[in-house]
This record gives structure tokens, sequence and C-alpha cells, in this order.
């Protein structure tokens, strides 16, 4: 589940990021989705920056997951207790 939030957190920010590039500059016109989705015109800007927010935040929540789960390095001597 770890690898899912990661490879799916680093496509959102790669996109939200891309989107924000393509907004200011004009560069990455095919690669960017926010681009090609007709609902968002005239708010690129602002669903880029969401995207973006949401892969980083992704990126933290799975790391945060790894440490949740204990395969963090615990080895469980503890008894069953997390510190």
């Amino acid at each position: 589940m770890k690898k899912t939030f990661e490879i799916l957190g680093f496509i959102l920010t790669l996109q939200g990021l891309a989107g924000i590039v393509h907004v200011l500059t004009g560069w990455f016109r095919y690669g960017v989705v926010v681009r090609h989705l007709g609902f968002l015109d005239g708010y690129e800007v602002y669903a880029s920056i969401v995207l973006a927010v949401l892969g980083v935040s992704m990126l933290i929540a799975s790391d945060k997951a790894d440490a949740w789960s204990g395969a963090g390095g615990e080895s469980g001597s503890e008894g069953g207790k997390r510190i």
C-alpha cells in the first residue's frame, strides 16, 4: 500500500507542477491533464495547485502509513507497546 501511495502521490505532484509551469510559461502543452478537462476552463491554476498539494500530502501519508504499520524497523520486543 505504501508503494501505491508513493506512486500516486508522485504522479499527482508531477501533474500539478507541470500544470503550474504550463499556465505560467506555456510549456508541457500535451502532458498536463488539467488542460484537457473542459470543466476546469479558467480554473487551471487552482486545480494544478490542488493536485500538487494533494500529491505532496499523499507522499507524506505514505511515509506515515509505513511508520504506523510497524514496518519501520520495529522488532516488537516491547510487548506490543508503541512509543
